[in-house]
């Protein structure tokens, strides 16, 4: 059996900074209010007709492509994690097949927001340790600001969220030293309407319902979040998995050079930085800058600290993730 290893990374986001003064303008909250809740300072959001959830992914893989040493042609899949696809359907997969002129390969959409990049490692580690494919181009990628409620009405969740892509590489390894260790997934859907968006799913309303009511207050549309019940969940949940990828693999706390959590709140990085113990050295965030990306929020962060230096080839690399569903996940990486 293989193991699969991450060969090339890369990451894109908007050139639009939104500031948290530039969003008191438009609604009843201030700097202060949001970094004391989330830790964010600011995020990126798109300009209309320049980016798209697809389009932003394709700008992330090109990177990651390239850093790679592969050439393109040399891809054998490709799985597209998003909560905002260009299209009700198809998925953004296919789309990033087309732009990217790849040959006919597979493409698979995932819908694990704020873990989807956590499970598109895992499946795509699966791929290739059995010998199915070789190089997996994974890509987690978020147009949220679209989709947001940026009233007062809306503020709770609306100030949390940005957009970004993220992408990378997955190939066959045969060190099975290094690569991808271990991967840990899980789910708890009784939590589903703590954190979703209701439309437009097909479970409730018709379509044509939904167009006949045509209802300016309709908030099926806006993602709805039970904030407290999440962060309580997700601190939990964090400390669960990163412990059972640890001793999966027969590994310390200490063995952590680098944690790369998913970027929901800076205040729930902290709390799982302080419970482990870790120093600031070994926990990488960034969600002061772009919000909370959802599905790519995880590679972008995992770039930039492959970028700036902080994993080097031998440590020991820990990513894990909380989200809708509710669905959380770990990978433990020796780099």
């Amino acid at each position: 059996m293989y193991h699969s290893k991450i060969t090339g990374l890369g990451h894109y986001v908007p050139e639009n900074v939104v500031t948290n003064d530039d969003l008191s303008k438009i609604m009843d909250t201030n700097d202060e209010w949001i970094q004391e809740r989330t830790g964010i300072q600011e995020r990126r959001h798109i300009i209309r007709g320049e980016d798209t959830t697809t389009s932003m992914g394709v700008k992330a893989a090109k990177i990651a492509i390239e850093r790679s040493g592969i050439d393109k042609e040399a891809i054998d899949f490709i799985i597209f994690a998003t909560l905002s696809p260009d299209f009700y359907f198809p998925g953004s997969g296919v789309l990033v097949q087309r732009d990217l002129e790849l040959k006919n390969i597979g493409a698979l959409d995932i819908r694990n927001q704020c873990s989807g990049f956590v499970y598109a490692v895992s499946i795509a580690d699966q791929y290739i340790k059995t010998g199915m494919y070789k190089n997996i181009l994974i890509i987690g990628s978020e147009v949220q600001s679209t989709g947001l409620d940026m009233t007062n009405r809306g503020r709770g969740v609306s100030v949390i969220f940005g957009d970004g892509a993220g992408a990378a590489i997955m190939s066959r390894e045969e060190d099975l030293s290094k690569g991808i260790l271990s991967t840990h997934l899980h789910s708890e859907g009784q939590h589903a309407e703590e954190l979703y968006v209701k439309a437009p799913g097909m479970g409730g309303r018709w379509v044509t319902d939904i167009l006949a009511d045509n209802d300016p207050e309709d908030i099926s549309y806006f993602g709805q979040m039970n904030g407290q019940f999440v962060f309580k969940n997700a601190v939990v949940r964090f400390a669960e998995v990163i412990n059972e990828g640890l001793q999966a693999n027969g590994l310390q706390v200490s063995d952590i050079d680098m944690l790369i959590p998913h970027q929901a709140n800076l205040r729930i990085s902290q709390y799982i930085q302080k419970k482990f113990n870790l120093t600031d050295d070994q926990v990488f965030n960034n969600i002061q800058k772009y919000g909370n990306t959802t599905a790519a929020s995880i590679p972008i962060a995992l770039t930039e600290a492959w970028e700036q230096g902080k994993i080097k080839s031998g440590d020991t690399v820990v990513l894990a993730a909380f989200g809708s569903g509710f669905t959380w996940g770990s990978v433990i990486i020796k780099w």
